[in-house]
């Protein structure tokens, strides 16, 4: 197995396939702001994202690589529109595919590992795959677990503005 941590090297992978054989291992620290890709989906680009990628040989004897991305993301909340932190943990199981290579149909339905096709001779661009995950894991509505709407403040009964509805509600009741 061999090791390498990254820290402003090259990020990229020759050969995907030799890297699985050999059992592999990298892993490193990206700054958010440096995922062009995530950055308009973020209130900020601060912070750093740390991930970590290794291979195998699976037990059907086929190449699988193996990524943790790990983090704290700002994004916006979608009911009160503040900034809120967000835990990145993402753990996924990947099978890499030379381009145009079919896959079995068993393999489709497989939920353990997700087929990714490499580039020609295996070649694998990691950081691009790192921000791939980070997008697939984002939530699509993401919101605070307890927040309030815009504009709403703690007010007792007599204070709260009453709805325009209410006179139609009080209508409907007395017909």
């Amino acid at each position: 197995m061999f090791e390498q941590d990254i820290v402003g090297a090259t990020t990229h992978i020759a050969d995907v396939f030799r890297f699985a054989a050999k059992g592999g291992l990298l892993k490193g620290d990206v700054p958010v702001a440096s995922l062009d890709r995530i950055k308009g989906l973020l209130c900020a680009d601060s912070g750093v994202v740390s991930w970590q990628l290794s291979g195998c040989i699976d037990v059907e004897g086929k190449p699988r690589l193996d990524l943790t991305v790990n983090g704290q993301l700002m994004l916006r909340c979608q009911r009160c529109l503040n900034e809120m932190g967000w835990t990145l943990a993402v753990n996924t199981a990947l099978l890499p595919v030379r381009p145009g290579q079919r896959l079995p149909e068993d393999e489709l339905e497989n939920d353990e590992a997700d087929a990714i096709e490499v580039g020609t001779g295996g070649f694998l661009d990691v950081l691009s795959l790192v921000e791939d995950e980070i997008i697939l894991a984002l939530p699509i509505a993401p919101r605070h677990t307890d927040c309030r709407l815009p504009g709403s403040e703690e007010t007792s009964g007599d204070e709260r503005k009453k709805s325009p509805f209410a006179v139609l509600v009080r209508n409907k009741e007395n017909s």
